[in-house]
């Protein structure tokens, strides 16, 4: 009897243990079906945003798709809400607690990021695809001059892209016109300006000449694939005349195209102004900050954040100048700094030995970096910088621009080369990639795009190398050039908060262009035109200066509470794998997963 007993609890035992483990399977399961379904219909849908997210879609199952760059519509929007409102509700059934520590952190992450797309969604009309300072008619040709050849089926693909362009921009009109229909229609001098690009970035002289960079760079990126016999001369041939064709038939007619279809839509009565002037913009700026930097602080608080910041920022600079008098001077005559290292390649080589010990070293195979020109076609549209996002599972090459129209100085190229390469951009992308495939992480945590996280580490380590510059020029005895270094990084950490907080005036409070130039005049900028030029960049790009500069400040606010949780234990090293590993993320979510990280 007693044994039977015995049997019986085994039984129940094992019995509610298959229960057990069923359920949380179940779960997981759930999980994994939901995310692969996610990022396999995200992949599929945009042929561009898949050739830059992955190198090989057939290594993430992805075989079958159409090329397709994905334009407008009205159907299209309400199509993808109802999708995003689907995928929350699959994400929201399922029990985080039943997850791996990994797929709970991430099952959050993707449920605060859908919240607020679905939350921005809401606000038709309100962003600007055409903005004047980063609008997809100046994006799309650098992204089309950089698809990186690696079979035929790339090289055919870009040329089903390069065939739908005229399609995407007249989808992209009928957004603008519908805006208009809106009440939300840009100014005419922006538009004046996006009709400019249109007129300027494809010309027929330069496509009739073959020295377009969109030629150029098409017959470069095929080299490669006729050395290792993926292409035989005449298929390679065929190819440059489809592209020539295309781009004379296609994409020269959708650009005059859409000149003159936002010609028709100037209207001088429409002054530029902020966000805070549209019905629903205070309330669509308060979203847009979320999805833009990260930050889930009030406006009141950032504002207090942002305050705080520029009086240290402030006092720091008054410091420096009283008790270096002659360094004080030369900073008033605008006297620049001279670099030991005066090229690209010496200073990212000399910004890799300087953060090694602090950062975690790349795993894998060696990182290559190549340093471009911008072509002279784009030089009056793009930053005077920029890396371009390598693939998740192809980090091995990599390239960052510089627009040599935008003169730099040596110690601006060389603090540029850190927000751009090393310790930033190149080396984050770099380092989370292989990171994730080494973790065996999802792949649809490449979906989670955080402006804050990922250019708020960009200006984080840019302030680092104005410290690693002082201690270039301090090893060849020039210590007066370090103070002038040190008092370059305070101005510059103030510039942006200045801008930062006249984000907020200019989006949340409406602040005229009248009361901006008398903020600006306090601080020494009395030019007209000055004032005009960032006036103008803040109220076309709303969020932009927060998206680097609170980013910048959650990071610090982030270190801060690692120290205090960490206390003896806390290393700077510790802390940057802490923030590599658990990106890319929102900042409360960051905050949320410090609490319970355990230090290796």
């Amino acid at each position: 009897m007693r044994q039977l007993l015995f049997l019986a609890a085994l039984i129940l035992a094992f019995g509610t243990l298959t229960l057990f483990l069923f359920t949380y399977k179940k779960d997981e399961k759930r999980f994994t079906n939901i995310t692969s379904r996610l990022f396999t219909n995200e992949m599929a849908g945009s042929t561009l945003n898949m050739h830059y997210t992955i190198a090989h879609p057939e290594d993430f199952g992805i075989y079958d798709y159409e090329p397709s760059l994905p334009g407008y519509s009205a159907d299209g929007s309400l199509q993808g809400q109802l999708a995003t409102e689907n995928t929350l509700a699959d994400l929201r059934s399922v029990h985080r607690e039943k997850l791996a520590p990994s797929d709970a952190y991430l099952c959050r992450l993707l449920t605060r990021y859908l919240e607020n797309s679905l939350k921005l969604s809401g606000f038709s009309y309100y962003s600007e695809p055409l903005s004047p300072s980063s609008g997809m008619q100046t994006q799309l040709p650098i992204l089309l001059a950089e698809y990186t050849f690696r079979s035929k089926r790339d090289v055919e693909d870009y040329l089903a892209l390069l065939n739908q362009t005229d399609e995407y921009f007249a989808s992209l009109l009928v957004y603008e016109q519908e805006k208009s229909g809106a009440g939300l229609l840009m100014p005419a001098s922006s538009l004046k300006s996006v009709r400019e690009q249109c007129d300027t970035i494809v010309t027929k002289q330069s496509l009739e000449e073959g020295t377009h960079f969109l030629q150029t760079t098409f017959e470069e990126r095929l080299q490669p694939l006729l050395a290792d016999g993926s292409l035989t001369e005449t298929e390679a041939q065929k190819y440059c005349s489809v592209n020539d064709r295309l781009l004379k038939t296609v994409v020269l007619p959708a650009y005059a195209a859409l000149g003159d279809g936002l010609l028709l839509l100037e209207d001088e009565s429409i002054s530029l102004t902020g966000l805070g002037a549209s019905p629903q913009g205070k309330e669509y700026y308060e979203a847009l900050l979320v999805s833009e930097t990260g930050s889930y602080r009030s406006l009141t608080e950032i504002q207090e954040l942002l305050t705080a910041q520029f009086t240290a920022e402030y006092e720091s600079i008054r410091t420096l100048l009283d008790s270096h008098p002659t360094a004080a001077q030369r900073y008033a005559d605008s006297e620049s700094v001279s670099l030991p290292c005066t090229n690209a390649a010496q200073m990212l080589a000399d910004l890799q030995e300087r953060m090694k010990g602090s950062f975690p070293a790349i795993p894998g195979e060696t990182v290559s970096v190549t340093i471009k020109p911008v072509s002279k076609s784009l030089e009056n549209y793009t930053a005077p910088a920029y890396y371009l996002t390598a693939p998740l599972d192809d980090t091995a090459d990599n390239v960052i621009y510089i627009n040599t129209k935008k003169t730099l100085t040596e110690l601006e190229l060389y603090t540029t080369l850190a927000h751009e390469g090393y310790p930033g951009h190149l080396y984050q992308t770099v380092y989370r990639n292989r990171h994730s495939l080494n973790q065996g992480d999802r792949p649809v945590k490449e979906l989670l795009w955080y402006g804050g996280y990922l250019e708020g580490w960009a200006v984080y380590v840019e302030f680092l190398s104005y410290d690693y510059a002082s201690a270039l020029l301090q090893e060849d005895n020039l210590d007066e050039d370090a103070v002038l270094v040190q008092i370059e990084k305070h101005n510059r950490s103030l510039q942006l908060c200045l801008y930062s907080l006249l984000d907020i005036m200019i989006h949340y409070e409406d602040a005229s262009f009248s009361k901006i130039a008398k903020v600006l005049e306090n601080f020494g900028i009395t030019d007209s035109s000055s004032a005009t030029a960032i006036y103008s960049y803040i109220a076309q790009e709303p969020c932009n200066y927060l998206k680097y500069y609170l980013g910048y400040l959650e990071i610090l606010s982030l270190r801060e509470e690692a120290r205090a949780l960490w206390g003896d234990s806390y290393t700077d090293y510790n802390f940057h794998c802490f923030y590599l590993d658990n990106g890319p993320a929102d900042f409360l979510s960051l905050k949320e997963q410090l609490k319970i990280f355990t230090l290796p």
